[in-house]
């Protein structure tokens, strides 16, 4: 993909201000692309907008397809009569610095709800309709989705692997039954991702006006416990049961002594190919109708994955199994020409790990841009995240959610590295995270993209996401007074200086 020179804030509508508890796509969504046009910024990268479950975790979703409902904004339901501003009276005092998933969730399904009885009782004929319209253009996953959410409601929330075996089995008598018992928890779930694609197709369709592109994010492996798996097991290395045989992960390194569990379940590569990769095609054309350009994460999975056997407590014992390798990004390029009319594959490759070269000729084969993490580089200068070895197609970054804050980054570093990094950007490191942004902004990377923690100056209590750290991620928010003049003037002077 040829992409301008241009840049960007990382920032997950989660993390926007706002006083329901969590950032969501009404009314600050729009103040928050204003800013990134005023200050002269192209481009807004998110992470995975699905429904989150356990661990709140937007890379282990409920599905691959649907919208996370905890981001549909209330402020929009009310504009849209679905809910009064008396709906909102019991709202409980929310930490606007944090979100707090236990106590928004309860309070936030109530409300969901409540907009939903009021549409089931006095909607408009348009809105019917236009439920009607998303419903039938969607029911490709929308169908199995909503009945697999109403499935978990019913059996306590627990994963599809609990459920009575007819369930799990996807008998079609049972599941029939079960569209009938469940109907109306079925069309509320339904309503639910009719509200998400509203009202985020319309920030979107904002952003366009304002000359943002919006950066989105595909995990490259699906949760198990996610109406993907349950509804197309098939696609997965299942046993009779349905539970995983083999899952993915990454092995040992320096980051990990026993490396990385991650515990989805792995493509059954061969019965994709058979079907032309049509769930993955499917998968590419629903997400590039949310956002812009696609940031596939664990690139390096497509060239060759880490396999470990089910049951194993570490990821130390696995195989490496080839990927699918050209075949399947040949599918998706003739794709997309052919329904968006584009020869170029619009994608950024996560290809941060163990890169070997079979992962750069794929990259380079459809000339897509990998990340260059500023954070990696203070080892020597040798060290290929260092800016003065990147190549123009690259996306530099200072960090991503999964690393410490540039801040955060700087203050709990090696003495040797923080040297290092003092001597290479010619700083005394009293305003680091700043140092960095200038770093990667002034570099020959084609986009350049800090998180909004580091153009905050925030240190490590403003980090996203630790990796290894069950529970305590995805909480960080932004402050309502953070996007103010000062801040803006001063990223639009650095593209102004940088030509970004």
């Amino acid at each position: 993909m040829t992409f301008k020179r241009v840049s960007g804030i990382l920032l997950h509508p989660s993390s926007l201000p706002g006083p329901y508890g969590i950032g969501d796509i009404g009314p600050q969504a729009y103040r928050f692309v204003d800013f990134l046009a005023d200050s002269a910024c192209n481009l807004w990268q998110v992470l995975p907008l699905g429904p989150t479950g356990y661990g709140d975790s937007p890379y282990q979703c409920f599905s691959a397809f649907a919208g996370n409902p905890y981001l549909i904004s209330p402020d929009e339901l009310i504009g849209d009569g679905l809910l009064t501003p008396e709906d909102l009276h019991d709202k409980p005092a929310f930490d606007e610095t944090r979100v707090d998933f236990g106590s928004f969730i309860p309070w936030k399904l109530s409300l969901l709800g409540r907009a939903y009885d009021r549409f089931a009782a006095e909607s408009t004929a348009g809105l019917r309709e236009a439920l009607s319209t998303f419903r039938a253009e969607n029911a490709a996953w929308l169908d199995d989705y909503a009945l697999f959410m109403a499935l978990k409601e019913a059996h306590g929330g627990g994963s599809w692997d609990g459920w009575p075996e007819p369930l799990r089995q996807r008998d079609p008598k049972a599941l029939a039954e079960a569209r009938k018992t469940h109907g109306e928890v079925i069309a509320r779930h339904v309503f639910y991702q009719f509200l998400f694609y509203r009202q985020w197709n319309n920030v979107l369709s904002y952003a366009h006006q304002r000359g943002i592109q919006v950066i989105g994010d595909i995990p490259i492996f699906v949760a198990y416990d996610s109406s993907d798996v349950w509804s197309h097991p098939d696609l997965f290395h299942l046993d009779e049961a349905g539970k995983p045989t083999v899952v993915a992960g990454v092995p040992p390194d320096v980051f990990s002594a026993t490396g990385q569990l991650w515990g989805n379940p792995l493509y059954k590569w061969e019965v994709h190919k058979a079907s032309g990769y049509a769930w993955w095609i499917e998968r590419m054309r629903a997400t590039l109708k949310l956002v812009d350009i696609v940031r596939l994460d664990h690139f390096r999975g497509f060239a060759g994955y880490w396999e470990i056997p089910a049951g194993n407590a570490t990821a130390e014992f696995g195989r490496w199994v080839p990927g699918p390798g050209a075949d399947l990004f040949d599918a998706l390029m003739a794709d997309l020409k052919e329904h968006l009319g584009t020869e170029d594959l619009p994608i950024i490759a996560e290809d941060l790990g163990v890169i070997t070269a079979d992962v750069v000729e794929l990259r380079e084969r459809y000339n897509l841009p990998g990340m260059k993490i500023l954070q990696f580089g203070f080892s020597g200068p040798d060290n290929p995240f260092l800016p003065h070895h990147y190549v123009t197609n690259c996306v530099a970054y200072t960090g991503t959610h999964d690393n410490n804050t540039t801040r955060g980054w700087y203050e709990s570093a090696p003495e040797q590295e923080r040297d290092f990094a003092r001597r290479y950007l010619g700083v005394d490191g009293n305003n680091f995270a700043w140092d960095l942004i200038r770093a990667i902004w002034s570099s020959a990377a084609v986009f350049a993209v800090a998180p909004m923690q580091d153009f905050l100056n925030l240190g490590g209590e403003a980090r996203m996401n630790f990796p290894s750290r069950l529970g305590g991620n995805w909480e960080w928010r932004m402050r309502d007074g953070d996007l103010n003049d000062g801040l803006l003037g001063r990223i639009r002077e650095l593209n102004y200086l940088y030509s970004r």
